[in-house]
């Protein structure tokens, strides 16, 4: 008898407001025992320090000890990496999420740039027809911003803002986090017990 082959999760994050938003994602993805192929943008980086506090020197060194406890495994990818597994449609991946995502990102995956291996790997997701969830994080938006939301909704890319709910009774910042991360998820048909639903 075979072994299942492992479930891979491409996770994208920018230099959007929100980085803890992504922490929490890589950490759920982890726990649920996924293999997570990690890209963090140069901004996304300096995110870290200026949201989190994380003053990174050796970035591979710093997120192997962030995510060593979870029991799946993480992967991670130099933006500058173009010719990276996560670049290739032969690679078999079960979607992509970028979280937080910025209107830079998203203009560039709208227009079909594919310059870093970010973008190049959201590419990969339209061309092969797998799922592509982006989570933007800005306000207020101009129009610019909708129309790019509105031509990647139309190509099946699942976009979810990074807008908080309250009916779910959340009593910390903690809580917001997760709801929104249970979301995503949500949409990716994927278990999780983040947040209280309506009803339960």
């Amino acid at each position: 008898m075979t072994n299942p082959r492992p479930k891979h999760m491409v996770v994208g994050i920018t230099g959007a407001s929100g980085a803890i938003y992504g922490i929490r994602l890589v950490e759920t993805l982890l726990s649920l025992e996924y293999t997570v192929h990690l890209v963090v943008s140069h901004a996304g980086w300096r995110v870290f320090k200026e949201e989190l506090g994380y003053g990174v020197s050796d970035r591979e060194e710093f997120l192997n000890a962030k995510f060593k406890d979870y029991p799946g495994s993480l992967h991670y990818h130099p933006i500058a990496d173009i010719g990276a597994s996560i670049a290739s449609g032969s690679f078999r991946v079960e979607g992509m999420i970028i979280m937080p995502c910025s209107m830079g990102t998203l203009s560039a995956v709208a227009s079909g740039a594919s310059d870093n291996l970010m973008t190049r790997a959201a590419d990969v997701m339209l061309k092969e027809g797998r799922p592509l969830v982006l989570v933007p994080r800005e306000t207020p938006l101009h129009a610019i911003h909708l129309e790019n939301m509105l031509k990647l909704s139309r190509l099946g890319v699942r976009m979810i803002p990074a807008m908080p709910a309250f009916y779910f009774g959340p009593q910390s910042i903690d809580d917001l986090v997760g709801f929104l991360v249970g979301k995503v998820l949500d949409s990716l048909n994927i278990e999780h017990t983040l947040f209280r639903r309506w009803g339960e």
